[in-house]
C-alpha cells in the first residue's frame, strides 16, 4: 500500500516504480520514479542526490546503484506521507529518459520475418538460411532517437521512378514498427552470456523504429537499411526495471536447430507482455512478445560475443513483434500486405501506409490479471510532413515561432 492515490488499472503501482527524467517548472530536470499520476522527485527527498539530481539517467545505470534507489523509494512511498516530494507528471516536461549510446535494432519475430519473407519473395523460403541460426540486427543512429510525443517528420530518400532511377523525394511508405528497446546498465562489459543478461540490462521501454518502406527496399542491398530506418526512433520515457519485470518471465518458443552454444540459455528470458497499436485511435494490433523467437539474452549476447563492449545508455530494440495471426502483425506492411490489403479505421478511411497528421500509438503491459500491472504507459508519434516541417524550422529560425 501506498499514500499516493493511484487509479485503478494504473501501469504504475507500487510494484512497478519505473525511472525517468522530468524537467519542472522553473526548475533543472531530475532523475524520478513514477507512481500513479505522479513523478517522485529522488533528490529532494535525499535519496541518492549524486546520482539523481542529473539531467539523465546514464550516471545511476552505470553505478549499479538502481536496485537500492528503487527501494529506497518504495519505502518513502509506503511510509508516512510526504506530498511535497511529488510532481504531478501532467505539469512537468517529461524528457527522453538517457543518453542513448550505441543503438542495434534486430529482427527476431518468425512471424514479422516470415510474413515480410512471403511479401517480398513471393513462392520462396520466407526465411534466409542463417535466421534460425542467429538474431540478425543492423546498426541503428542513436542520435536520433527521440522521447514519446515527439513529431515525426516525413524523411527523403531516392525513390526510382518507373524507370528505375532513384531520385529524392517524401517517403510514400512511411511505416512503424511495434517493438520492445531494452537498455544497457553497469560498468562496461564483453562477451556476456545470455545467463548473465540481467546483470547488464537496466530496464526496458516501448520502441517504434519507423521505417520509409520504398526508400528501404532501393537502398538495402547489398548493405541493409540506412536512410529508411535512420531519420527516426521513439521510446517511451519511463524505463521499466528487469527486477519488475522478473515474475513476468517465461520460456521462450523450442529453436530448432538449436542455436550455438554460445546463444544457449537455461533461465527463462521471454517476456509475458500485453502489447497494442492503435492509428488514429482505432485498435489495429494486439500480441504479445512472449512469441519471439530470439530473446533478449540472445540478441545482448550475440552483440558482444566479438569482443564489442556495452555501455550504460545502449540500446537494443527487439524487432518487430508479430503474432502468428493477422491481427497481431506489427506493422504498415504486414497488416496491409504492402498495399494489396489496406486497413480501414474508424473514421472509414483506409490506410496501406502513414498519411502526414496519422498518429500511432504503442502500449504495453505485464500482469493486470490478478497480478500486479506493470505497464509502461504510452508511446505516441504523429507524422508531419517533411515540406510543413521545413517551413516551420524556417519560421522558427527567422523568430517567427
Amino acid at each position: 500500500m501506498s499514500w499516493v492515490d493511484i487509479p485503478d488499472g494504473s501501469d504504475f503501482p507500487l510494484e512497478n516504480l519505473p525511472f525517468g527524467v522530468i524537467r519542472p517548472a522553473s526548475a533543472a530536470p531530475r532523475v524520478v520514479v513514477r507512481i500513479g499520476d505522479h513523478a517522485l522527485d529522488l533528490a529532494a527527498a535525499g535519496i541518492e542526490p549524486d546520482l539523481t539530481s542529473l539531467p539523465t539517467l546514464n550516471a545511476l545505470m552505470e553505478s549499479g546503484r538502481g536496485r537500492s534507489i528503487r527501494a529506497a523509494a518504495g519505502d518513502l512511498l509506503a511510509g508516512p506521507p510526504r506530498p511535497e516530494l511529488l510532481h504531478r507528471v501532467a505539469d512537468v516536461d517529461v524528457m527522453l529518459p538517457f543518453h542513448v549510446g550505441d543503438y542495434v535494432d534486430f529482427y527476431s519475430s518468425i512471424h514479422h520475418a516470415t510474413n515480410l519473407g512471403k511479401i517480398l519473395r513471393p513462392g520462396s523460403e520466407p526465411l534466409l538460411a542463417n535466421w534460425r541460426q542467429l538474431p540478425v540486427g543492423y546498426h541503428g543512429r542513436s542520435g536520433t532517437v527521440g522521447v514519446s510525443g515527439e513529431p515525426v517528420v516525413r524523411p527523403q530518400g531516392l525513390i526510382p521512378d518507373g524507370d528505375g532511377i532513384g531520385r529524392l523525394a517524401p517517403t510514400a511508405a512511411l511505416d512503424f514498427e511495434l517493438e520492445v528497446g531494452f537498455v544497457v546498465g553497469g560498468r562496461p562489459a564483453a562477451h556476456i552470456a545470455p545467463d548473465a543478461a540481467d546483470e547488464h540490462v537496466f530496464g526496458v521501454v516501448l520502441l517504434n523504429d519507423w521505417s520509409a518502406r520504398d526508400i528501404q527496399a532501393f537502398e538495402y542491398q547489398p548493405l541493409g537499411p540506412n536512410l529508411a530506418k535512420s531519420f527516426a526512433t521513439s521510446i517511451s520515457p519511463w524505463v521499466v526495471t528487469l527486477d519488475a519485470l522478473r515474475p513476468y518471465l517465461v520460456e521462450p518458443p523450442l529453436q530448432d536447430p538449436a542455436p550455438d552454444p554460445y546463444l544457449r540459455a537455461s533461465r527463462p528470458w521471454a517476456i509475458d507482455m500485453n502489447l497494442t497499436v492503435e492509428l488514429n485511435g482505432t485498435p489495429i494490433t494486439r500480441t504479445n512478445f512472449a512469441a519471439m523467437y530470439w530473446t533478449f539474452a540472445q540478441q545482448l549476447a550475440h552483440t558482444t560475443v566479438n569482443g564489442a563492449t556495452t555501455r550504460a545508455g545502449d540500446l537494443f530494440g527487439s524487432g518487430t513483434v508479430s503474432g502468428p495471426t493477422p491481427g497481431e502483425r506489427g506493422s504498415m506492411m504486414e497488416l496491409a500486405w504492402r498495399g494489396a490489403e489496406p486497413i480501414t479505421l474508424a473514421d472509414g478511411t483506409t490506410r496501406a501506409f502513414l498519411h502526414d497528421g496519422d498518429t500511432v500509438t504503442i502500449r504495453g503491459w505485464c500482469g493486470g490479471d490478478g497480478r500486479p500491472r506493470i505497464g509502461f504507459g504510452t508511446l505516441t508519434g504523429t507524422v508531419t510532413g517533411a515540406m510543413v516541417a521545413a517551413h516551420d524550422r524556417a519560421l522558427a529560425a527567422e523568430g517567427v515561432r
